[in-house]
């Protein structure tokens, strides 16, 4: 479903502004209004900030060295714990609640990607040090304090995570090679993140051959993500698949100025020739 023009006019604000200055929770409140626009946002924010709140009362005053422990373990005791918040598959959900913020509040269940954007806002709240962790087999949590680390699993309720099975899951899952790649571009940012949100929903609807609304998903993170040659180029290749020439070699061409030395721009550049020949 495509974002009203109000909505459209805030992503397109956010493309051009710093990763910094994106507001996670609330673009993915804006980007889930779109399936829901009758929803009121405000309950939403107040059952955030009442489990932060909960969240740092459970964590309450520690030293230094325990803190990042008591804290991994509040999150993970308060938001899995006490709210039930827990991943969801698919025969719980459809593609969109999974993804969609306002569905993974209401029943307590949603994506990696859904469940960690829960978690950093509560951390950002609370004003702790956190990132998102680009692991290949989903995203997680990382918190930081006074130098250490604790990697947490929102997927698998707030699970701790060590390095070790890290490791393991890693090389199970996408062999040495992806290890060794995955320890050097380890964060995501607020952008990335929100792309991936977005991602589950648009290859689910790619699974069941449903092209036109794919589309319109990857035109929606587009809008927030205009740098990302990547969503050009597979908007320019589903243009294509639906028949729409004119759609596609625009989106292709966008892809090519953005990914200048990409490894797939030169099959890229061949399906454009083709393209621009069906155009006259």
């Amino acid at each position: 479903m495509r974002p009203d023009e109000r909505t459209r006019l805030r992503l397109s604000r956010l493309g051009a502004a710093a990763d910094a200055d994106i507001d996670l929770a609330e673009t993915a409140f804006a980007l889930g209004r779109r399936f829901r626009p009758r929803a009121a946002i405000e309950p939403y924010r107040r059952h955030l900030e009442r489990v932060a709140r909960d969240v740092d009362a459970y964590a309450g005053e520690t030293e230094d060295g325990a803190r990042i422990h008591i804290r991994a373990e509040a999150l993970g005791q308060v938001v899995a714990g006490r709210y039930g918040y827990r991943g969801a598959d698919d025969r719980q959900d459809g593609p969109v609640d999974r993804a969609n913020l306002l569905s993974v509040i209401d029943h307590r269940r949603g994506s990696a990607v859904g469940l960690g954007i829960i978690y950093l806002e509560v951390c950002r709240l609370l004003g702790w040090a956190c990132g998102a962790v680009d692991f290949p087999v989903r995203m997680l949590v990382r918190l930081e304090n006074e130098g250490r680390r604790e990697i947490l699993d929102p997927f698998d309720r707030g699970r701790r995570v060590h390095a070790l099975e890290l490791r393991t899951m890693l090389v199970a899952e996408r062999g040495r090679d992806a290890e060794r790649r995955w320890w050097h571009a380890a964060t995501l940012g607020n952008r990335e993140i929100l792309v991936r949100l977005e991602s589950g929903i648009k290859d689910a609807y790619l699974r069941e051959g449903k092209l036109e609304d794919a589309r319109e998903v990857i035109e929606t993170m587009v809008l927030f993500a205009p740098a990302t040659a990547a969503l050009w180029r597979e908007s320019g290749l589903i243009s294509a698949k639906l028949g729409d020439v004119r759609a596609a070699v625009a989106a292709l061409e966008e892809s090519l100025r953005l990914g200048a030395g990409d490894a797939g721009n030169q099959r890229t550049s061949i399906l454009l020739q083709e393209l621009r020949g069906r155009l006259g």
